[in-house]
């Protein structure tokens, strides 16, 4: 047998046994959820809200509103500003009392 075809049949065996990779391509797990942010939306409307850091990304605030879309909302706006303080001083005060 011509060492070549043996070459070939080889690295089909290998490719055709080795489990497919789960992870995601790079591009994909370096991009940040948040590309632009809103700074006008009233608290009113919004449902809930999730918080994200990621080494690659800045701190990033999505709200999920009342009609169930997801906006990123700009994390220096006034009120979530204090919105912030007042859950960091509430997990203090919290861990304080423990």
């Amino acid at each position: 047998m011509d060492a070549k075809l043996l070459a070939v049949m080889a690295a089909l065996t290998v490719l055709v046994f080795v489990p497919p990779s789960q992870a995601k391509p790079i591009s994909l797990v370096e991009r940040c959820y948040c590309r632009s942010t809103v700074n006008s939306v009233p608290r009113g409307y919004i449902r809930e809200l999730r918080f994200i850091h990621t080494p690659n990304c800045p701190f990033q605030v999505i709200a999920k509103l009342k009609n169930n879309r997801e906006v990123c909302l700009n994390p220096e706006i006034r009120w979530m500003q204090q919105y912030l303080k007042n859950a960091i001083n509430k997990m203090k005060k919290s861990k304080q009392g423990n």
